[in-house]
């Protein structure tokens, strides 16, 4: 058994950590339209039946630098209704509010509420659900300690897999109906991300490594479940292949996501406010606006453009980006530079619906259109330094995602995408507005999303050098929560939403600009010292790599996240 004499709390110690705090959204969730089983409190996997539970009992709390970090928590859920049972304990930091969840469970045959075929399985009459034999003590504190914790992995029988972790705050093995472990063939594979807790050496010769985990198969085509639990190992590596599952949905009618009908009370509720920076000079514009004003699409080969129509009817559609179309600009500068200043009166939201976790949640990606993207900002140090072509484009997509949990409506999530990556923030760390709307920001320019005002540099934070994206609230923006269409919805069948004709126009949207990246590239080296001047190689890594990429974009089907989970 391992130990580490880290600074921890029992229930009665005074040194006990400030708890975090339960959060609600803003407003109240209102009734969503009926249908399917979208927010009903529980969802069908086909051989079991799980419930999402957000209350918890705090077991052990532990800051391994002595109170210069906000330190870790530890809970078990409770309120578990009878017949559910419990797959793993929950944990995370203290500096954020308690909002996590971790699914129970029961099998789907025992509930009644059995939906779709019979899943034939290769163990015959094997209950789903059963008892670990034992459990294994993973990592505890040293004994001295009494109230500090212990963490345990459930030891499953063969043909099954353990869930998730238990902790106690005593040495006691703990009781074996705490958790049940799943059927094999009912569970998918999990990966670590996100480390919450690393002592590291200065306790102990055996480090103790918490991390997140989450299902390897995401994206709208996965049928992975998160359950919701953690990893933890005294093994140093994130690479460690996880003893722990996730579910899996067997049920392919995703009875849980939402209908056409939900999904337009979803986006009235939960759309965002995207506000643009009030010195931007290329705003958004519909699709629509952009072809009726001059946009032409070339064909390779062929000297001039052809005017589109406002449907985007007389794109060639399908088919992969072979680089034999474009989209372009009319010649006239009088024209292009109307065109380029985009027309935000028309601008709306296009919006692209799909499961998410396997079909636990929903994923809201809301796409915005801009006819340009201006050239970047190159911040060195204290300098800011404009460019005059790097960065500048053709049709520029940016898009954000609304990510709501299945079993109540709530938003849980919104993923900010920012040039080549982005990030996910929780509902606690969102800038809200008129009631349970997000706030998004679009950067100067370039247009990524970010939740709150400011300055972010993205690039070498150790050397100081970055492309700089601005963002503020002003007086242009968008609401979301109105001004938006849906334009695919792929779960909910063919019929159901019709696809505009220029969403199956899969090539570029802006011409291959061919220009010298380098000379533009020394006016950053002239500024640096000495000490500082690295090649040009090395400065280009440093920046997001659609700064240099000469080819027009893509249009949002032909983007990775489109079936693909968001990066991050």
């Amino acid at each position: 058994m391992f130990g580490c004499e880290c600074f921890c709390w029992n229930r009665d110690s005074q040194y006990r950590p400030l708890e975090p705090q339960p959060f609600s959204l803003p407003a109240p969730i209102p009734e969503w339209p009926r249908g399917q089983g979208f927010a009903t409190g529980q969802i069908n996997l086909g051989e079991i039946v799980v419930l999402k539970i957000t209350q918890f009992e705090r077991i052990w709390s532990c800051n391994q630098l002595h109170g210069k970090t906000t330190g870790v928590t530890f809970y078990k859920p409770v309120g578990i209704p009878d017949g559910f049972f419990s797959l793993g304990h929950y944990c995370q930091p203290n500096d954020q509010a308690l909002r996590g969840y971790v699914l129970v469970a029961q099998d789907a045959a025992a509930s009644r509420l059995k939906v779709g075929s019979v899943h034939d399985s290769p163990l015959g009459d094997s209950p789903a659900l059963i008892r670990p034999l034992s459990y294994t003590l993973m990592w505890n504190t040293d004994s001295h300690y009494d109230g500090c914790g212990y963490f345990w992995l459930p030891n499953p029988p063969a043909g099954y897999k353990a869930m998730g972790f238990v902790v106690t705050d005593n040495p006691n093995q703990p009781a074996l109906e705490e958790v049940r472990c799943v059927r094999t063939d009912l569970t998918e594979t999990c990966e670590t991300y996100n480390m919450i807790l690393n002592t590291g050496s200065n306790f102990s010769k055996y480090p103790f490594i918490v991390w997140n985990a989450r299902p390897c198969k995401r994206g709208m085509l996965g049928n992975s479940v998160s359950v919701g639990t953690f990893f933890c190992s005294t093994h140093p590596s994130p690479d460690e292949e996880p003893n722990i599952a996730c579910l899996k949905n067997l049920d392919s009618t995703l009875h849980a996501m939402p209908n056409l009908k939900q999904i337009h009370a979803l986006i009235k509720h939960y759309g965002a406010t995207v506000f643009f920076h009030p010195d931007d000079i290329y705003m958004p514009s519909s699709v629509p606006w952009f072809f009726k004003n001059g946009a032409l699409v070339y064909q390779n080969g062929k000297l001039e453009g052809k005017p589109i129509d406002s449907r985007g009817s007389n794109l060639p559609s399908g088919g992969k980006n072979d680089g034999e179309f474009w989209i372009d600009l009319p010649d006239d500068d009088d024209e292009r530079t109307y065109l380029k200043s985009g027309n935000i009166e028309s601008a709306e939201l296009y919006v692209h619906v799909k499961p998410a976790l396997g079909g636990t949640f929903t994923d809201i990606a809301m796409w915005v259109f801009c006819p340009f993207n201006g050239p970047a900002t190159i911040k060195v140090g204290i300098m800011s330094i404009p460019m005059s072509r790097i960065g500048q484009h053709v049709g520029d997509w940016e898009h954000f995602t609304l990510r709501l949990s299945n079993f109540t409506g709530e938003l849980w999530s919104v993923y900010f995408s920012q040039h080549s990556g982005g990030e996910w923030v929780d509902a606690p760390n969102l800038e809200f507005i008129e009631g349970n709307k997000p706030v998004v920001y679009s950067s100067k320019g370039g247009h990524a999303s970010f939740p709150h005002p400011g300055i972010y540099v993205q690039g070498s934070s150790k050397l100081g050098i970055g492309v700089r994206n601005d963002a503020a609230r002003s007086k242009f923006f968008i609401d979301s929560s109105t001004n938006y269409q849906i334009v695919a919805a792929e779960y909910l069948g063919d019929t159901a939403v019709v696809e505009p004709n220029w969403l199956q126009y899969m090539r570029e949207w802006g011409p291959t600009i061919v220009y010298d990246s380098r000379a533009e590239l020394e006016k950053i080296i002239s500024l640096l010292p000495v000490f500082f001047r690295f090649s040009v190689e090395n400065i280009f890594d440093l920046f997001p790599t659609e700064l240099y990429g000469e080819e027009g974009p893509t249009g949002p089907k032909e983007k990775n996240n489109w079936v693909e989970d968001e990066r991050c």
